[in-house]
């Protein structure tokens, strides 16, 4: 019996594959009808670079059937009226800089790709930055600098606007808040090609707030206006800090001493990021962690238990926010990427970090010969943060604590163009064996696929009624991979 039901089962995903291709190829054609092919293309060389280009090398194996390239929110309505007629599945492409496969990059399907749609401007009457979502962090500086203003962003040049809709950490998230929680409206493209502006204020509402952590399921952003940050020019070098390389041997001090920072940390211009290496465990070099803050020195009372573990070196100077986006660069390599999140309080034995920590390392070692690199990145996320909004409340919700968002992540080697399903299989189980402390959400932006991210949320059912009212067919969770729960 068994041999029949196996054949069964392989010719309904041949029927559902087939008739998902005949689907996004019928959009394709009318797509490109409507647009022309300067916007619409199937093949060629900039088909070849959008498709090959992207942060993570596992993303670049997804061969769309086309790639469209708006350059107006009307051309994104006309794409995404056509695919929901069609019964297509599609992607849509920021910054590419995601490593969940295939959250922006997608085979047998439409690809929305934003790399025409990049302007950036700013207005001193409104005290707003308005852009499009094909820029990037280094791309807003770049246009923003001169005025003394910035947009609050990732922690890397290349990071694109997908960061806005995951919640957004920064180094300056303790100052200035969630990244999302900038964001003063929004032109939001819903599943149907309807054209709509989200704000906290007016009747989409409840679409603006899912859209600030909701990721990619609510609908296409293709205009953002955020509330400028005035952090000054390049020149403007208001903030001291940078990196400390820490020994292996300093490993379970320096866990305990981030496990003290991240419970006590109260001073918002207070910033830092923690990278402690689980595939590095005996060489002097084997941990980075950058520490900034927005004044003239790195004060004793906040960051003297971190310095004080025996470090390799310590390189500080003053920085300008112009200097902070640029210190770290991610741009598009031969790497696999992988992320894992989970989230952990501090407290005094450091125990949560440690433990976590020793797990990576147990899972990269029995997994060594497949993968160049893991990191245990700690992104301490404060009360602070939550209490910078300037647009109310986001889709994430406050727990009411500090905690640190951890990022499981492994690198892979160079041109490897799969995971291994062993190792995949494994890394899940290493999460579920790692939950968050009770009460905290999970990080969307360094999550994997199989995460429950949005049910980890505290406003994980004002999310759910909202995509039951704004895509009630269930058309984006049936036609897109991102997050689960909706």
């Amino acid at each position: 019996m068994l041999p029949l039901v196996v054949s069964f089962v392989s010719l309904f995903a041949a029927s559902a594959s087939a008739q998902a291709s005949a689907a996004s190829t019928a959009a394709c054609q009318a797509i490109l009808q409507a647009l022309g092919s300067t916007k619409v293309q199937s093949s060629g060389a900039m088909y070849d670079n959008t498709a090959d280009t992207y942060w993570s090398f596992f993303n670049t194996v997804d061969l769309p059937t086309c790639i469209v390239y708006p350059s107006s929110a009307s051309d994104v309505q006309v794409a995404m009226t056509q695919i929901f007629d069609a019964g297509s599945d599609y992607a849509v492409r920021a910054g590419a800089h995601s490593p969940m496969i295939g959250w922006n990059s997608i085979n047998d399907g439409v690809l929305i790709s934003f790399e025409e749609m990049t302007a950036v401007s700013y207005s001193s009457t409104t005290d707003t930055i308005t852009l499009q979502p094909g820029t990037t962090a280094g791309g807003v500086e770049e246009a923003v600098e001169s005025f003394g203003v910035s947009a609050i962003w990732g922690r890397a040049n290349v990071i694109g606007s997908g960061l806005l809709l995951g919640g957004g950490i920064s180094f300056e998230g303790p100052l200035y808040g969630w990244a999302s929680d900038r964001i003063k409206e929004m032109d939001v493209v819903l599943v149907t090609g309807q054209l709509v502006t989200a704000s906290a204020t007016n009747e989409y509402a409840d679409l603006f707030l899912a859209l600030k952590g909701g990721a990619n399921r609510f609908g296409i952003v293709t205009r953002y206006e955020l509330y400028a940050a005035h952090t000054g020019t390049k020149d403007d070098k208001l903030w001291y800090g940078g990196l400390v390389v820490y020994p292996a041997s300093s490993t379970t001090a320096l866990l305990t001493a981030i496990s003290h920072y991240v419970r006590d940390a109260t001073d918002p211009n207070a910033g830092g990021i923690m990278l402690v290496s689980a595939s590095d465990t005996t060489s002097a070099t084997a941990h980075a962690c950058y520490f900034f803050y927005k004044g003239t020195t790195l004060p004793t009372s906040i960051f003297g238990e971190l310095l004080s573990v025996p470090s390799t070196s310590q390189t500080f100077s003053t920085y300008s926010f112009y200097d902070i986006t640029f210190l770290i660069t991610g741009d598009d390599g031969p790497n696999g990427q992988q992320f894992g999140a989970t989230a952990f309080v501090g407290d005094e034995s450091g125990a949560a970090f440690l433990n976590g920590y020793n797990n990576l390392v147990n899972f990269t070692q029995t997994f060594s010969e497949q993968l160049i690199g893991s990191f245990f990145t700690v992104s301490p996320i404060p009360l602070s943060q939550w209490a910078a909004s300037l647009s109310g409340e986001n889709a994430i919700g406050n727990p009411g604590v500090n905690y640190g968002a951890i990022d499981f992540n492994l690198v892979f080697p160079d041109n490897e163009s799969t995971r291994p399903a062993a190792l995949n299989d494994a890394f899940e189980l290493l999460l579920s064996q790692n939950p968050p402390s009770p009460g905290l959400p999970l990080y969307m932006n360094e999550c994997h696929e199989s995460q429950e991210v949005l049910a980890s949320y505290p406003n994980y059912a004002l999310l759910q009624a909202a995509y039951a009212k704004y895509d009630p067919t269930g058309f984006n969770v049936a036609h897109t991979k991102g997050p689960k729960g909706l």
